[in-house]
């Protein structure tokens, strides 16, 4: 099966993304065809050995649409949004023209039944030139016709594919009422009283007002994509390139993997790279959320788009185009804003079927009017009343602006969420099971006590690093590590070496000494006793650490107990957790005195333990089964199946890691408050789409029978085009703004 996304061009309303999907979900082959209308984006999987892309192009051209298969190899260095402004500048334009034209052909049409003393040339009058009154209605109609040209040309189009949409719903309407105008003013000279049953105003005035909310409504839904763009901003357009100790200023795209740049203070580091020299502090909140700047040296890993705040670095570039952190920060998030949430499959059904059925209503509506003795003039203002204001428009942005803007809230927190359906699914969580190391831990052997009664903490500390210096094992490390941060240098003093699998180190000194470092096991099968160091080697196995016995010519020199820390946010972010309701398991493989000791200090509801990377998804799966919604907050690799398993899977650690594709939230800080963030974000966003439905819902309910006259018998009120068109407008841009408030919320 293939996953691919196309750009969809042509699309107006909910009814046009509906037909889009309705048509390509038809196609054998296809397993599933999802369309976001703000985006103007299709995602489609299909079995590639029975459809082609050429195949699924056609089938939408058919449709009345234009398609364009995105290509995956593109990367987004640049930000895109050029070739938009200027067709918003061109709308704009044509919506002056048409605003201007407008108010014309109202001051000349209503002008004087409103106000009898406004300055009309008499030439137009209605009463004693009628057919002049008539004909320069219809000449300032034309051009607004003309301009709104895109209506008629996509309405008729759809309407004669089957798939009508909102166009056609403006493009009906509005000819009908330009076409009985028009055959009432070849009329007129026969029959003056006519001149009261011109509706020209009605097809320009609906066409400029649709128009205007159509416009307004691009700006916002701009808007919503403002955190791509400012993603896609980071990266500067030039880099200093530094080559043979010479140093000039190059386009970012033109620079390749292994090329040296310098970057100034208060300059952005152009790609992902390493620090080959200098030092300095970078600042990455734009990529992570981390709001403090990040120390960097030599041998630092750096962020393309990140800003360098002190310090000249000369950085390696090591990743560049589509490969970088911050292309695929982007990719993450454009592919989640392409992606519906399953909320919205209730309104893209509607929606389906709703044009056809307003059309339908529309007539009969009408029908019904002349039947009870009323004007054709009155029965054509209710069918176009009744088409202009069910435009679906608003219905089919309340769930996808919401998505978009939700998700772009969560890329500036460092919260990447892959999909609509992750981000509604997340607040449903029951249950977060939590992996222990470098989830809640920092996944970092470090030293923790050196115990001694024989010699001096330094001295242990020298004759444990002469040994480990010569292994690559974490806890060797971590004994490394903590002499080097003492300031103490190996002297190489060690003449033979040999590591034990699952014991230790066994190495023998220059003078001839036997000098090991390991576990009790190893002290028992070198006859070493430990009965000393006895309850301190309970003591700190009992409380989830790893004691490392030194012993140096046969005689037990002390300990330097070892253990992985708990972060310092990890009490904090699973109390939230709980406050939320929510129940927290730390699911580990470690033993269950080391998980039981970690579960005390963090607080979780339950610990279970000495659990194998491939039976962690059982657990998920048991869990579930017994009836809660499972997020799986892991390190993204050895916890993948676990993650996969879960509603919610959650991968937690640096930016470096957010291609994890078993994911479906990645946490770019290594902070696990993130997780109360992201269920915070997924319940704020989830109530913002149930207002825009609501909202959507209750629009077309309550204008649809006032737009058909229901009101007119008993209090002689009737909705007029203009009034419904503008009702139709507003209500997209409610839309959109309910949504765009999203952006300035705290998760």
């Amino acid at each position: 099966m293939r996953e691919e996304n196309y750009n969809i061009g042509g699309m107006h309303c909910a009814a046009c993304s509906s037909a889009v999907e309705r048509v390509t979900r038809k196609l054998e082959g296809v397993e599933r065809s999802d369309v976001n209308l703000p985006m103007n984006r299709m995602t489609i999987i299909y079995d590639e050995n029975i459809l082609s892309p050429d195949k699924i192009i056609a089938k939408i051209e058919k449709a009345g649409y234009s398609a364009e298969l995105i290509g995956k190899e593109s990367s987004p260095a640049k930000p895109v949004g050029k070739d938009e402004n200027k067709e918003l500048l061109m709308e704009r334009r044509s919506l002056i023209a048409a605003s201007i034209l407008s108010i014309l052909l109202l001051y000349v049409s209503m002008g004087t039944m409103l106000l009898p003393n406004l300055p009309l040339p008499g030439i137009f009058d209605m009463h004693s030139h009628p057919v002049n009154f008539a004909l320069v209605q219809m000449l300032l109609t034309i051009p607004i016709m003309f301009i709104g040209k895109e209506f008629f040309i996509s309405g008729f189009r759809s309407l004669v594919h089957w798939n009508p949409n909102m166009d056609t719903l403006v493009a009906v309407s509005c000819t009908a009422s330009f076409l009985f105008s028009l055959t009432t003013t070849f009329l007129l000279s026969d029959n003056h009283e006519l001149v009261h049953s011109l509706y020209y105003e009605s097809a320009a005035v609906v066409i400029t007002l649709v128009l205007l909310g159509k416009h307004l409504e691009a700006g916002s839904k701009e808007k919503t994509k403002g955190a791509i763009t400012k993603l896609m901003e980071l990266t500067p357009e030039t880099a200093i390139l530094v080559r043979d100790e010479k140093q000039w200023e190059v386009p970012t795209d033109t620079l390749k993997v292994g090329d040296i740049v310098l970057v100034k203070p208060g300059a952005r580091i152009p790609l992902d790279g390493i620090v080959k020299s200098g030092e300095g502090s970078v600042n990455e909140s734009m990529l992570t959320g981390e709001s403090m700047p990040v120390e960097k040296s030599a041998g630092s890993e750096v962020i393309g788009g990140s800003i360098n705040v002190s310090g000249a670095l000369f950085i390696e570039i090591t990743r560049v185009g589509s490969d970088t952190t911050l292309s695929k920060i982007i990719k993450f998030v454009e592919d989640a804003q392409g992606k519906k949430a399953p909320i919205s499959k209730v309104a893209d059904k509607v929606a389906g079927i709703f044009v056809p059925i307003v059309m339908l209503f529309a007539v009969l509506s009408a029908a019904v009017w002349l039947l009870t003795g009323a004007e054709f003039g009155f029965a054509l203002k209710i069918f176009t009343s009744i088409l202009v204001i069910a435009c679906p428009c608003a219905m089919g942005l309340a769930t996808p602006t919401a998505i978009i803007v939700g998700t772009g809230l969560g890329a500036s927190n460092g919260i990447l969420i892959r999909s609509g359906e992750a981000l509604e699914t997340t607040h449903k969580t029951q249950i977060a099971v939590l992996d222990k190391t470098g989830t809640v831990t920092e996944g970092k052997p470090r030293v923790t006590e050196v115990i001694s009664d024989i010699i001096s903490q330094n001295e242990l500390i020298s004759i444990a690093y002469e040994a480990e210096s010569l292994s690559d094992h974490p806890l060797a490390k971590a004994i490394t590590d903590y002499a080097e941060s003492m300031g103490l240098s190996v002297n190489s003093s060690v003449s033979s070496f040999e590591n034990i699998p699952g014991m230790g180190i066994k190495a023998v000194t220059k003078d001839g000494r036997p000098l090991y470092v390991g576990n009790i096991k190893l002290m028992e099968s070198a006859e070493i006793p430990t009965t000393k160091y006895a309850n301190d080697i309970a003591r700190l196995a009992g409380s989830g650490q790893t004691p490392m016995l030194v012993a140096l010519g046969g005689t037990l020199y002390g300990i330097i107990s070892v253990s992985d820390t708990v972060k310092e946010t990890s009490r904090e972010a699973i109390d939230k957790l709980r406050e939320m309701g929510i129940k927290t398991v730390l699911l580990t493989g470690d033993n269950s005195a080391a998980a039981n000791h970690i579960g005390k200090l963090v607080g979780t509801d339950e610990v279970i333990a000495e659990v194998l990377p491939g039976d962690k998804a059982a657990v998920v799966e048991r869990l579930q089964k017994e009836g809660g919604t499972v997020m799986m907050i892991g390190d993204g690799i050895n916890d993948a199946p676990a993650l996969a398993q879960a509603d919610v899977g959650c991968a937690i650690g640096s930016g470096s890691d957010i291609a994890i594709e078993s994911a479906d939230i990645v946490l770019m800080k290594n902070d696990l408050n993130d997780v109360a963030r992201a269920i915070r974000l997924s319940h704020m966003t989830i109530r913002n789409i149930k207002q825009n439905l609501f909202w959507a819902f209750c629009y077309n309910t309550l204008g649809i029978p006032i737009a058909a006259g229901i009101l007119y018998p008993s209090f002689n009120l009737l909705l007029s085009p203009m009034i419904g068109a503008l009702a139709m407008s507003l209500s997209s841009i409610f839309v959109v703004s309910n949504a765009l408030r999203l952006r300035r919320k705290k998760l």
